[in-house]
């Protein structure tokens, strides 16, 4: 493991933290029964279709949560960061996963046996509730934005993609650039559109000096504007 993940990497206590309505007892049974697996930069983590083995938490890196669509088009669905559940849904429903989840740069993932976290979700009442209100949570993200994709226009996807990856992963010591290299298609593939339109639109922004571009780094220079993009779609 690399010394940059070696620093990122959560802590298993730091972990269940936020797991805090279990037991002296299940916290320690989840604690010696998680493992840590590492995944490097584009590897996948676990397949569309895949029966479901594990529940997962991301220790350290950046994941991606994607489908294949029509004629093998990737669409991104969510980009996760350290300290986030990932796997569980496909377990709860007991059917195979229904997305691809690769590792977006070198990352390292908690699993914990599907068998152990179904015993504890029907024995903790509390713990039940904790991953049903983070289901609800996603849910109504997942309704959100599947609106924002289909009926904003091009600008406005963009802008709100901007945006995601400004919450999700914040930004580097100059409070402009965002924490995250994307390539142009994987931006494409997170809004929507072509890998040509992204390229298009983001030369747009760079051109209205709303953003600032040095590679693959992109710096926002103007947040109130590409919120109002975003708003307006």
């Amino acid at each position: 493991m690399t010394k940059k993940l070696i620093s990122e990497l959560k802590p298993i206590d730091e972990i269940l933290s936020s797991w805090d309505v279990l037991t002296p007892d299940e916290r320690q049974f989840v604690k010696n029964n998680f493992t840590l697996h590492h995944f490097k930069k584009n590897e996948l983590i676990h397949w569309e279709g895949e029966i479901p083995s594990h529940m997962m938490v991301l220790a350290a890196g950046k994941v991606k949560v994607f489908k294949e669509g029509v004629g093998s088009r990737t669409q991104i669905i969510r980009m996760l960061k350290p300290g986030e559940n990932f796997g569980y849904r496909a377990i709860i429903a007991n059917e195979p996963y229904n997305t691809n989840v690769a590792a977006f740069e070198n990352s390292t993932v908690y699993m914990l046996k599907a068998d152990i976290f179904i015993s504890i979700l029907r024995h903790n009442n509390a713990f039940c509730y904790r991953f049903l209100e983070e289901m609800a949570t996603d849910l109504g993200a997942s309704d959100a934005r599947t609106v924002n994709l289909t009926q904003k226009h091009i600008r406005g996807r963009l802008a709100e993609a901007l945006l995601l990856l400004k919450k999700n992963y914040g930004l580097e010591e100059d409070g402009a650039t965002i924490s995250i290299y994307l390539s142009r298609e994987d931006l494409a593939n997170l809004s929507n559109m072509t890998t040509s339109n992204a390229i298009r639109t983001l030369s747009n922004f760079v051109n209205e000096h709303i953003i600032a571009m040095d590679g693959r780094k992109l710096k926002i220079i103007d947040e109130e504007r590409l919120r109002k993009i975003s708003k307006m779609g």
